[in-house]
């Protein structure tokens, strides 16, 4: 399961964003550094359910859930302390964070779209701060604290590379599993710089520069909080002429009322859609609030941006899709009867094997076939995975 780090400058929504994913209730104050350890919770990336192109009447979701013939699939949020300028130093809650966000295999960067909390999260006019400069900040932040501690070791781990004969490429990539660098990640900064071929060659500049591309190629998109304040909108127009990164135009506030006046049971929404339906009396003042957000989020935007947010950084910069495995590709079921119990995410490009291997190390081991339920097509271990599957798997293991 993906874990997606929400992360940005202190008093921007982080924490709200990080409620209204997962419903999980955490301390929202409007203050600097409310939340003290990462808060981890489970939110959803919603996709069509297979189920609906099958023409089955439903599914029975053993992760997740299926709504209105939406899949939700289960992605992990770690809601961590807001970062300050200096954090890389150790200012304010430091490097403990950045540790923290370096787990991440993605990022979801919060900013205030209505330039209302300065660069330390100090509240401002509206409109008054830019929050372009908040992601080059953090970004900048992250990257030093990085290379301080790629550094560390960096002579003797570079003379162990040279002197072994091991490639740059496969000695990078153990070296910053830790950090969830990927091996395309670290491709594709070694593609575009050139640098020495040596390690020990490398200069400081050299190493900064590398882990800049890294940071850079690293799974990322721009949550822009508070989008139905009247100043954000040329702010968010700002933000996606200045940044080569995805922009959601977000309001985490309006999301979290919507859930919970559907929780309680006075409309009918379903997390993502564009619009909701009242289903119980409402007072005025409830009317009100909802009103306001119907005009200024979903008509406005097309949506809260919370959903859109996970989706596009799973599906887009993760380039993720959905797979589901079963046991009777007639019946699409599992063992149990169940009708597509599970919907799994798994980077395009895995191939049949490798995913038999997520099911189970055995089936990995002991695989002879898999069978694409849709197409009725048979597949072997080696076929890519790159688009929406059904799946069974054929293996040896008694």
């Amino acid at each position: 399961m993906p874990l997606l780090g929400v992360v940005g400058k202190t008093n921007v929504g982080k924490s709200t964003f990080f409620s209204a994913a997962t419903m999980v209730e955490v301390p929202i104050e409007n203050r600097p550094f409310v939340t003290i350890d990462p808060n981890i919770g489970i939110g959803y990336v919603r996709v069509p359910c297979v189920h609906v192109k099958l023409g089955l009447p439903q599914c029975n979701p053993i992760d997740g859930f299926c709504m209105k013939g939406w899949r939700f699939i289960p992605v992990k949020l770690m809601d961590v302390a807001g970062l300050v300028p200096g954090a890389s130093e150790g200012r304010g809650l430091g490097s403990q964070f950045l540790e923290k966000v370096s787990r991440s295999d993605a990022l979801l960067i919060v900013v205030d779209a209505s330039g209302s909390t300065d660069e330390e999260g100090n509240p401002v006019p509206p409109g008054s701060h830019d929050p372009t400069e908040d992601v080059k900040i953090l970004l900048e932040e992250y990257v030093n604290w990085m290379f301080s501690q790629i550094l560390k070791d960096w002579k003797s781990f570079s003379m162990k590379v040279d002197t072994s004969g091991e490639s740059i490429e496969d000695a990078l990539y153990k070296r910053l599993s830790g950090f969830k660098v990927k091996r395309d990640q670290i491709k594709l900064a070694l593609d575009e710089l050139s640098p020495p071929s040596k390690l020990s060659k490398w200069s400081q500049a050299d190493i900064k520069s590398f882990i800049d591309k890294v940071v850079e190629f690293k799974p990322k998109v721009i949550v822009a909080n508070k989008a139905d304040l009247p100043q954000a909108e040329s702010l968010i127009e700002r933000l996606k002429e200045q940044l080569p990164y995805k922009v959601i135009p977000t309001s985490a506030a309006a999301e979290m009322i919507l859930r919970k006046a559907a929780k309680e049971g006075y409309i009918e929404y379903v997390p993502g859609d564009a619009d909701f339906t009242e289903v119980k009396t409402l007072s005025p003042k409830q009317k009100k609030v909802l009103e306001t957000i119907r005009k200024n989020v979903l008509e406005k935007w097309g949506s809260t941006g919370v959903v859109q947010s996970l989706n596009t950084v799973v599906f887009d910069e993760m380039d993720m899709t959905v797979v589901y495995p079963v046991h009777d590709v007639n019946r699409y079921t599992d063992t149990e009867g169940r009708v597509l119990p599970e919907a799994r995410l798994v980077k395009k490009g895995i191939t049949v094997r490798e995913f038999a291997g997520l099911i189970h190390s055995d089936f990995q081991k002991h695989f002879l076939y898999a069978i694409d339920a849709l197409s009725s097509r048979k597949l072997g271990g080696e076929h890519r995975i790159d688009r929406e599957m059904v799946i069974k798997i054929v293996s040896a293991k008694k």
